[in-house]
């Protein structure tokens, strides 16, 4: 196992995170260059990190002989410039969310990868948070059925950067920043053979003075009969709130990531700057993270990428991942223009083409399908059941 030499490409808040969780926990992977496009910027996370080299020229990051692994946290119109000059230097590349301003971006960036050969990760932090990848192997051992419905939620007052804020720098608003994230979280539920088929989505500037959405709200329906609901805003007041529903026919799941998770604490007079991500006071009722880069999910994450790229495999997430996902916020800027159902056009799928798994019945007796049991408060189970022949719907008690 050779330890990796990493180029950070990006030296504002997002790769901050990222050396912090590379550094981390004595991990032997470090990163020996920093390039920022401000001088400033790369000689201050370079000193503040114990990073020996620091540039703003990013060919000199990328090129040089001792790196063998570029990471890019860089504003999402560097991403193809970045993602291509690392491609044909021959590195590994894991880029953050989302991989591009749109699909096509996407998809130029996953064939260069592809037609150099180069290992590549999509940086999807969320899908690695310790409670999203126990409740992911809580579905795919059965524990919930089939999947029905999957909610994500992430809402918070607004991003970090001036560049966020201009869609033709960003590709959007609140959906290419947020959607991103809760697209991919649904679909590690769902599962990811599982095709998107279309999608319904409304947004609007509701109170920010720009162009962009800051608010939206979408249904993405799936081959398999799931439904997929996000709900993004850069409108929410309160911190960074981050909340997840899944729904199978044998059980469901609730997941809170960030706010009111279990350490809430009050300060009259604070005791520093910064909290937790996002959050809007010092003082008063907080809810602090404990281990902010853990909870995250940027541990798991560069954990997953480094033991794939040692042992050869695929990561968890890979840019064939942000493609889709990509394809799917194309679609949401569709519907959110033409206020109808606009299909997911993905070019290039590599999953199942099944139309749907179909409506599974449960059987009762013979004569009878199952359609609810309940305990009700004198102690005897009331059923409702659906004769198979008839159709017709009738109720039963037992003792139970």
């Amino acid at each position: 196992m050779k330890n990796k030499k990493i180029a950070m490409l990006g030296g504002g808040f997002i790769g901050d995170f990222y050396i912090h969780a590379l550094h981390g926990h004595r991990r032997p992977d470090r990163v020996e260059m920093v390039y920022s496009r401000s001088e400033s910027s790369a000689k201050k996370v370079a000193e503040r990190h114990g990073i020996p080299r620091w540039t703003t020229d990013m060919k000199e990051a990328v090129t040089h002989p001792e790196i063998d692994t570029v990471v890019v946290a860089l504003p999402n119109f560097q991403h193809l410039e970045a993602v291509r000059m690392a491609a044909e230097a021959g590195k590994a590349i894991l880029v953050t969310k989302p991989l591009g301003r749109n699909a096509a971006e996407a998809k130029e960036m996953l064939d260069l990868v592809e037609k150099h050969g180069v290992f590549h990760g999509y940086l999807e932090d969320l899908c690695y948070t310790p409670k999203t990848l126990k409740a992911v192997d809580s579905v795919k051992n059965g524990a919930l059925g089939d999947i029905l419905w999957v909610r994500a939620r992430e809402t918070h007052p607004g991003p970090h950067s001036d560049w966020f804020w201009n869609p033709e720098l960003s590709g959007g608003g609140a959906i290419i920043d947020l959607g991103c994230h809760c697209i991919e979280i649904a679909r590690n539920y769902i599962g990811k053979d599982v095709k998107p088929i279309e999608v319904m989505c409304w947004a609007d500037t509701q109170v920010k003075p720009i162009e962009a959405e800051d608010h939206a709200i979408a249904l993405v329906k799936y081959a398999s009969g799931a439904i997929a609901q996000f709900e993004v805003s850069w409108c929410f007041r309160g911190g960074m709130d981050l909340r997840d529903e899944v729904m199978g026919v044998e059980g469901t799941i609730f997941l809170n990531h960030f706010l009111r998770t279990g350490f809430e604490m009050y300060t009259a007079v604070g005791e520093g700057d910064y909290v937790a991500e996002k959050a809007e006071s010092a003082t008063g009722w907080l809810f602090p993270v404990g281990d902010e880069v853990n909870s995250l999910g940027y541990d798991f994450m560069f954990t997953d990428m480094f033991d794939a790229m040692d042992e050869g495999k695929q990561p968890m997430e890979t840019f064939y991942d942000g493609y889709v996902v990509n394809a799917i916020m194309d679609a949401c800027y569709l519907s959110t223009k033409s206020k109808k159902w606009e299909p997911v056009e993905l070019n290039d799928w590599r999953g199942s083409e099944e139309i749907s798994r179909g409506r599974q019945l449960k059987e009762y007796d013979e004569k009878y399908y199952l359609i609810k049991e309940e305990m009700i408060p004198d102690g005897t189970v009331k059923l409702i059941l659906k004769d198979k022949a008839s159709g017709e719907i009738v109720q039963r008690i037992s003792e139970k």
